[in-house]
């Protein structure tokens, strides 16, 4: 770019029918990740996706910063768009939204003492129900979410909001399962799903046969702790999990003597779902930080929004097979 030049700003115009293609795609479980009223390259996968899954075998759009940059639209001919209507609605901040936030110490040994690891403010809790980049909502909210409180309105993405609540039922019913020891169900038909993740564009694919379904955009490991490439298959699924924080098995694969044991809730580092692998120590779970995904490396597992890992882990039962290549 010649020097004194600038990219124009995205006008609202165009930002809102960004995020029109981003809640259609996130409604048909192919996730452009964080809505943000841009057409990022997870976007534009997600797309490719979505067309692959309804038998349109055109070649996928190569994503890059010059879509961003230029805010190229992507061909959506074809696509019902116009069934996102409104793309924004009003929501009414809840007693729960607000019982979800608390004080969040950043250091892990302040961490280890809590008993739930709370959202930071209620606008990362109402940003997070609605799949939202924190930054996006304060745009589409101006002056409004530094200080929400019950009762206030915001404006938010038209989403199927994500439940915390509901995940919190789950967790409780998965306990009180395990408590009861009930013998073993009936065996039924295997599942016809598989998990494919694919290192090089960062998205994870399901698959019903040989139909894809859906698809969600993750974050893999680094060079220092890759991913396992290889085939392996879901072994437990855990909502709300602990944490064992143990540098020396996250940055080695060792465990060591020196850990914290960090308690559930959003803000946990693997977020609000754990789905084991049969490889010790690795998994498909959620994180506290949505912003990371697909930007930064995690320690050999794979991390996904916390928004999508829910979404998976309802789709998933043990011995589905998970492919990581």
């Amino acid at each position: 770019m010649a020097a004194g030049l600038q990219a124009a700003a995205p006008k609202p115009a165009d930002t809102e029918e960004a995020a029109r293609l981003q809640i259609f795609l996130d409604r048909m479980n192919f996730s452009p990740g964080k809505i943000d009223g841009h057409y990022g390259a997870f976007t534009l996968k997600a797309l490719a996706l979505y067309r692959e899954s309804i038998g349109e075998q055109q070649a996928a759009e190569a994503p890059g910063k010059k879509h961003e940059k230029r805010g190229a639209k992507p061909n959506v001919e074809g696509l019902d768009l116009g069934s996102v209507n409104p793309v924004f609605i009003d929501y009414t901040v809840t007693d729960e939204d607000v019982q979800s936030a608390g004080e969040l110490p950043r250091a892990i040994p302040q961490q280890a003492k809590l008993k739930w690891l709370p959202y930071q403010n209620v606008a990362e809790a109402v940003a997070e129900k609605f799949h939202c980049d924190q930054g996006y909502f304060a745009k589409l909210n101006p002056g409004k979410t530094s200080a929400l409180k019950t009762g206030d309105q915001v404006r938010v993405p038209n989403v199927p909001p994500f439940d915390l609540a509901s995940v919190k039922e789950a967790a409780e019913k998965d306990r009180a399962a395990a408590k009861e020891k009930a013998p073993p169900k009936e065996s039924s038909p295997p599942s016809s799903l598989s998990v494919k993740v694919d290192i090089k564009t960062n998205m994870l694919q399901v698959r019903d046969g040989e139909k894809l379904v859906a698809a969600y955009p993750v974050t893999v490991g680094s060079k220092q702790t890759e991913s396992p490439i290889g085939d392996w298959v879901v072994k437990e699924i855990t909502r709300l999990p602990f944490f064992r924080y143990d540098e020396m098995m996250l940055n080695h694969g060792e465990r060591s003597s020196n850990f914290y044991n960090l308690a559930p809730g959003p803000n946990n580092l693997v977020g609000v779902v754990w789905i084991a692998l049969n490889k010790k120590g690795i998994g498909l779970h959620g994180t506290s930080e949505p912003d990371s995904i697909g930007r930064s490396a995690s320690h050999g597992c794979v991390r996904l929004a916390n928004w999508d890992a829910a979404r998976l882990a309802e789709r998933l039962t043990p011995g589905v097979p998970v492919s990581i290549h």
